[in-house]
């Protein structure tokens, strides 16, 4: 049945019919229904499935476009309500749901660069998005790409939609990766930690994670007025007329006055602090490879403190061990695991430090030695505060201190370091650069999973060992970063 009146007024009255079944389902579920019950029922019901479901909406929510139907913010909350009960782990969750929004994001990014653009001109007028608004689209994502990935991920619609638009409008995949791990990181830890710390109240938990969406739409306004007002007063005849309307009001001419005062001052901070779009992507990366090293680091610390036995990840390498122990491996472990011992990852940092001085790479040489230091205090550290009991054994080589995280796998993520600073860094484009990393990140792997099949860490030891490693030279290069980019950008 068409509905009288213009194509608006009919457009009108659909969405207020969507607004008026939304409030009286939102009536209904708040008044009728008695969600803690339902909460108790699905966690006894589901237990150890929850890990599935969490996983599989992650996923979905942009792999598959179900979020266009179903919130994906409400099953991540359910999953940390159902660990606050009890019947999940929390750290456990977050990683499964974190991967797989990532996996998700991916997925559709892959799908869009294959479908292309013909694809969203053929179908995407049927979601509103016609040639000329496409246009815009990739116009946006070209300047504004990874911002659009990082906070779409906290709306709906943009959410479901952007990871497919981002590959199909040509946008580089190294340059989505990190704002995808940052952006799904926040929003699965958000939200099923607000469902965890209120697990005896999911009424409060969807409450607060309403207020939160409220919030930032609010900052997103915000940060869209900011935007538009700093191109505004990019036109010099924009600026003198909004400075002469300062000063003609008291309550806005102080701001002039304070400007004139330290104008010298605000241009040299000014400066220093813009980035450019390399000084970004290199910045975003490195924050995502923090962010996802300390999630680890600090989940199994805390796992491995309230429960020093073998997680049943450590059980399974166990087993796997076992199965393949003996003969010529045993002999290979003995030498790859010397390869992260103390004395031979210090003694390597020395002659790479000393080839850095001599080519005056200052701050390549602080970030070695700096995350060299950090990650041996903090190995050190960690061991005596967790005080965690290597494996029954036996042993087949000499062993000092507790076993939480490995110092091994710690020094290890030096040749990591060493493979990314050589392609990225020292030499930018040279040949067979993706070999170069593998084999970094192949040996740093070697080393860790010696000291498994060795018998003298458990598998949670290494995995928090390479964390902390990865931590401590991320953490070190972001700052080694933006210092760089501050001389870059300083005034002459």
């Amino acid at each position: 049945m068409r509905l009288p009146g213009s194509e608006r007024q009919r457009k009108y009255a659909k969405w207020a019919v969507v607004g008026a079944a939304a409030i009286a389902a939102y009536i209904v579920f708040t008044q009728y229904v008695d969600l803690e019950k339902i909460l108790e029922d699905v966690s006894q019901a589901l237990g150890a499935w929850t890990y599935a479901l969490v996983g599989l909406f992650a996923f979905a929510e942009t792999g598959a476009f179900v979020g266009l139907l179903v919130p994906g913010e409400t099953v991540m909350i359910l999953g940390g309500a159902v660990a606050g009960q009890g019947a999940t782990d929390l750290y456990l969750t977050i990683a499964i749901a974190w991967f797989a929004a990532v996996g998700g994001d991916c997925t559709s990014f892959f799908v869009g660069r294959r479908l292309g653009r013909e694809f969203l001109l053929r179908h995407g007028p049927r979601f509103g998005l016609d040639h000329d608004r496409l246009r815009q689209v990739e116009d946006f994502f070209s300047r504004h790409g990874g911002k659009t990935i990082f906070l779409g991920r906290f709306v709906g619609f943009v959410r479901a939609f952007a990871p497919f638009i981002a590959g199909s409008s040509g946008m580089r995949f190294r340059q989505f990766f990190p704002y995808s791990v940052l952006g799904c990181g926040l929003w699965v830890g958000s939200a099923v930690v607000v469902g965890y710390l209120f697990s005896r109240s999911i009424d409060t938990a969807l409450n607060y994670a309403g207020k939160g969406a409220l919030l930032l739409g609010t900052l997103i306004v915000v940060v869209v007025g900011v935007v538009w007002l700093i191109r505004f007063l990019r036109v010099e005849g924009n600026r003198r007329a909004t400075v002469a309307w300062m000063d003609e009001h008291a309550w806005t001419r102080w701001i002039v006055a304070f400007g004139r005062r330290y104008q010298r001052q605000l241009r040299f901070i000014g400066d220093r602090a813009t980035p450019g779009r390399d000084f970004g992507l290199e910045f975003t990366s490195l924050l995502a490879a923090l962010a996802v090293a300390l999630f680890v680091l600090v989940a199994y610390t805390v796992v491995v403190s309230n429960e020093a036995g073998p997680t049943p990840g450590d059980e399974t390498a166990i087993e796997i061990v076992e199965s393949i122990a003996g003969g010529a491996l045993l002999a290979v472990a003995k030498v790859i695991t010397l390869l992260g011992s103390g004395a031979f990852t210090w003694g390597l940092t020395a002659v790479c430090a000393a080839l850095l001085a001599w080519r005056r790479r200052w701050p390549e040489l602080w970030v070695l030695l700096a995350g060299m230091a950090i990650g041996t205090i903090g190995f050190l550290e960690i061991k005596d505060a967790v005080d965690r009991p290597r494996p029954p054994g036996p042993h087949v080589v000499a062993t000092h201190g507790s076993s939480f995280p490995s110092g091994h796998a710690t020094h290890s993520v030096l040749y990591v370091f060493l493979a990314v600073t050589t392609v990225v860094r020292l030499r930018p484009g040279m040949a067979r650069a993706a070999l170069v990393v593998v084999a970094g990140v192949a040996l740093t792997a070697l080393v860790g999973l010696s000291r498994v099949y060795l018998d003298v860490h458990y598998l949670s030891d290494v995995n928090a060992g390479w964390a902390l490693g990865a931590a401590a030279f991320s953490f070190c290069a972001l700052i080694a970063l933006v210092v760089t980019q501050m001389r870059k950008t300083a005034p002459e």
